[in-house]
């Protein structure tokens, strides 16, 4: 035997003695899993911290620009995004309020839309973003937020209160806000004014 391979000896011994299967692998759990095993809208937000990832070329298919050409892209359904957590403020928003109202049907989960001033990224008009909102002990909470995913800010006694803060932390003027139990009424919205989502 070689001296090349006598070193190597003690590393093939040390294979052989592994067991001939390994421990299988914990299956991440499903969406209709997390249904079951969820309570609260804490638990959401750290999922979203951990998971979510903006996707910058899908806000440029939303842009009020880009409808005005084209088709929007479907919002993500709640299951589908949480096998695959990439989007933008519409996705995160939709997956947030639908899964809380399963999960906690007493939070009152509802979409905020915050109207900004127009900006202008590649060409592109960005003027409309969406959140999620909840309720607890008279008081409303705002999460989902695509520019913070993780985060929950609050308690405000009202909406106003929330989008006077937000306007500081984006640093841009807020033109209007409404706050809305579906996106039935965005889909309206955006047949017509073909706004934008960030």
């Amino acid at each position: 035997m070689s001296g090349g391979l006598t070193q190597w000896l003690p590393l093939v011994a040390a294979c052989n003695a592994l067991p001939a299967t390994a421990e299988p692998a914990t299956a991440a759990p499903s969406y209709m899993q997390v249904l079951q095993e969820w309570r609260t809208p804490e638990e959401l937000s750290a999922w979203a911290a951990q998971r979510f990832s903006y996707d910058p070329a899908r806000a440029l298919q939303l842009s009020e620009t880009q409808r005005r050409v084209s088709t929007p892209p479907a919002i993500a359904e709640p299951a589908a995004f949480f096998e695959a957590p990439v989007g933008v403020c519409l996705d995160l928003s939709r997956f947030a309020v639908e899964t809380l109202r399963q999960i906690d049907p007493q939070a009152e989960a509802r979409y905020l839309m915050i109207e900004f001033e127009p900006a202008t990224l590649n060409g592109h008009t960005l003027r409309l973003h969406w959140i999620a909102s909840f309720r607890r002990d008279e008081q409303i909470f705002f999460f989902a937020d695509s520019e913070r995913p993780g985060h929950i800010a609050g308690p405000y006694a009202t909406a106003q209160a929330f989008i006077d803060d937000y306007a500081v932390f984006r640093r841009r003027p807020v033109v209007r806000f409404l706050e809305l139990n579906s996106l039935q009424r965005q889909q309206r919205t955006l047949a017509s004014q073909r706004p934008t989502a960030r």
